[in-house]
């Protein structure tokens, strides 16, 4: 039986990397600081190191105390961490990194793994820990992955959009899902059809496992869902999966103006359509899940939560001023 660590392993996407690994036989230990809350404390089949990934003393010593077959690094992100951890985990059967949808930075549709430009990163960028910097220090962990599989570490990255599910606590699509759950008009800024490719949570955690498993060493993997709703259809989808009925009410940046509102300030909005394409790593076996099946576990998980979304987005008043605009008409 193989073992496999994770780095991180207890909020999101690790969460779900454990639970993938576990039902797929591996002895799985976690290594974290434990900030947050262990949904594993009472798992006997999932060990914990604590210990804090930024600290490479700390990374030595996890590395020697576990001696994992296959490192899954769920919470890597700045480039030195990545070069640190590839020569720590160079014996290991398989070190897979989350990068990110953001380290491209062509707009092409699809972006595709091997010819899409990425982002460069200076040596400022790279210690930097603002969002503004995020894509080139993403896009700079992807090279780092390449250079340390040029020296014989079976070193890969896997590379999603925004990912949505049970557990989120960056709250984006539970925005959306509580307009639904308590409104029955819900504004759409502009068309309705901005497109911006997401990800089923348990789809990333299998698709690091698949990756680990199947993956060439020094290659990236572009993750995401099968098929791409634009943002009116995914509310639409959501009324359908509460088994409700909504009037979706699209605003432009005009409309919008009149509450100091732009398109921008509505969670999952993006102006040009970001699509990543899945063929890389579907050709390894990887299958995203059913969007029907994806989109009932994760509002169901929802409605079982204390998660809102609102502070993601604009607050209703805001909205109330828009519809009135609109009403007049």
């Amino acid at each position: 039986m193989s073992h496999a660590m994770i780095i991180g392993g207890t909020r999101f996407i690790g969460r779900h990397t454990v639970r993938e690994l576990l039902d797929d036989g591996y002895d799985v230990t976690v290594f974290n600081r434990g900030n947050h809350e262990n949904p594993f404390a009472d798992d006997e089949a999932v060990a914990h190191v604590a210990g804090d990934r930024t600290n490479e003393n700390a990374v030595e010593r996890a590395a020697r105390e576990v001696d994992p077959d296959i490192v899954i690094d769920c919470v890597a992100y700045h480039p030195g961490e990545v070069r640190h951890a590839t020569d720590v985990f160079a014996d290991c059967e398989a070190y897979v990194v989350i990068s990110s949808g953001s380290a491209y930075d062509d707009e092409e549709i699809p972006k595709r793994e091997d010819t899409t430009a990425l982002h460069g990163c200076t040596d400022e960028q790279a210690a930097d820990d603002s969002m503004d910097s995020y894509g080139p220090r993403k896009a700079e962990i992807d090279r780092a992955v390449a250079a340390a599989a040029d020296e014989g570490v079976n070193a890969m990255s896997v590379r999603p959009p925004v990912v949505y599910g049970p557990h989120d606590y960056t709250e984006r699509f539970d925005y959306w899902i509580d307009r639904v759950v308590n409104h029955d008009r819900v504004i759409v800024p502009g068309d309705g059809d901005s497109l911006w490719h997401l990800v089923f949570a348990p789809d990333v955690a299998s698709a690091l496992r698949t990756v680990a498993e199947e993956g060439t060493p020094g290659e990236t993997y572009n993750t995401g869902d099968r098929r791409l709703p634009v943002l009116s259809e995914w509310v639409e989808l959501i009324a359908d999966t509460l088994d409700t009925e909504i009037e979706i009410v699209t605003a432009n940046e005009r409309e919008l103006g009149a509450a100091d509102l732009a398109p921008d300030d509505f969670p999952l909005y993006r102006s040009y359509p970001h699509v990543l394409s899945t063929a890389k790593l579907a050709e390894l076996g990887w299958e995203a899940t059913p969007i029907g099946t994806a989109l009932e576990r994760t509002v169901e998980d929802h409605q079982a939560s204390d998660r809102t979304g609102r502070e993601n987005g604009p607050d209703r008043e805001a909205e109330e001023r828009v519809l009135s605009v609109l009403d007049t008409l």
